[in-house]
């Protein structure tokens, strides 16, 4: 009998075993979020000061919802880095389906947030849910990616939280790997909402050249 699982539901655990799915730690695997990155404007600096601004804004006004941080957050984050324009598109909601024909299992859902140009995935989970940590996502966004219409080409994918975000880089094939940035905290000192645009532009850049 063919198993399903729900994308929103899988676990860590369950695509190391369907898949093969491997972490890889080695810096060099995923030295694109640290290499390369290009400078953004000072007008998209006071943009991002904004978007710091308002989070703080809506840290008084609880619950932060899914719905509350994607308008408020995400999207002037994307605004700010003209992902809006040609030649980006996105595509909300998109259905992924994956499946492991030897151990009959399908793992399916509806991916909630975004995509970019079928190489780059953003996933924005709640972030005052008891499973807060942007671990929560981490299993469903690698999910999506190993369902990438292009599996020759690296993915590259990000999870926010509205008060963090973390990059993941997956590289398909008989044995999938996928590596992480190190995470990136809206409240910290300074701005690194400028990273995490910087980040952004590196990699959509990537997307476009392959």
């Amino acid at each position: 009998m063919v198993q399903t699982i729900q994308a929103k539901n899988v676990t860590l655990e369950e695509l190391q075993t369907l898949f093969g799915l491997q972490f890889v730690q080695d810096d060099n695997f995923f030295r694109e979020w640290q290499e390369d990155l290009p400078e953004i404007t000072d007008f998209q600096k006071q943009q991002l000061n904004q978007i710091k601004a308002g989070y703080f804004n809506l840290l008084e006004h609880p619950p932060l919802l899914e719905k509350t941080i994607s308008l408020s957050i995400v999207s002037p984050l994307l605004f700010t880095g003209e992902f809006y324009l040609h030649p980006f598109y996105i595509k909300p909601e998109k259905s992924v389906e994956i499946s492991e024909e030897d151990e009959g299992v399908i793992i399916k859902g509806s991916l909630d947030t975004l995509v970019l140009k079928d190489q780059l995935w953003l996933m924005v989970i709640e972030s005052k849910r008891a499973s807060f940590s942007i671990e929560a996502g981490l299993a469903q966004i690698l999910a999506y990616m190993l369902g990438n219409p292009n599996p020759e080409k690296p993915s590259y994918g990000m999870i926010a939280t509205g008060s963090s975000f973390i990059f993941v880089k997956l590289v398909n094939g008989e044995s999938p790997r996928y590596g992480t940035s190190k995470g990136y905290l809206t409240r910290n000192p300074g701005n690194e909402l400028y990273d995490v645009l910087r980040i952004l532009k590196r990699l959509t850049q990537l997307a476009i050249s392959q």
